[in-house]
């Protein structure tokens, strides 16, 4: 059975809360899981205490079980000094798309032929 350490939401629309719980990973987002190792509410301000709590112990118990933690709950983990903290990278984020890259070389071209003409004149 792989073992995910991840977030279960729950409340109501627009009011998110969500439990950290280590649930089988073919179990759905909200179903069954395994145990609540605790909540997250993104609705209080950063710095407050009640934003993210978790049983420590328990999430380092399923860790050393095999358990793999999701990218949020992994982020959490590394602010609470639990795990070490990963290199992460989205090379495909900073790149600009398709239709950008053509108004760019057309820019470029146009530049060049500017250029090209000055230098005739």
């Amino acid at each position: 059975m792989a073992i995910k350490i991840r977030l279960a939401r729950g409340g109501s629309k627009k009011r998110p809360f969500y439990r950290i719980v280590a649930a089988d990973s073919r179990m759905p987002r909200d179903g069954r899981f395994v145990e609540k190792l605790g909540t997250y509410n993104p609705l209080l301000p950063k710095d407050s205490e009640e934003r993210v709590k978790m049983n420590v112990e328990r999430i380092q118990y399923w860790l050393g079980e095999g358990a793999q933690t999701t990218d949020r709950v992994s982020r959490f983990l590394e602010a609470a000094g639990v795990v070490a903290k990963k290199e992460r990278s989205n090379l495909k984020k900073g790149e600009p798309g398709k239709k950008a890259k053509e108004r760019a070389e057309e820019k470029a071209s146009k530049a060049a032929d500017a250029a090209e003409a000055a230098a005739e004149a």
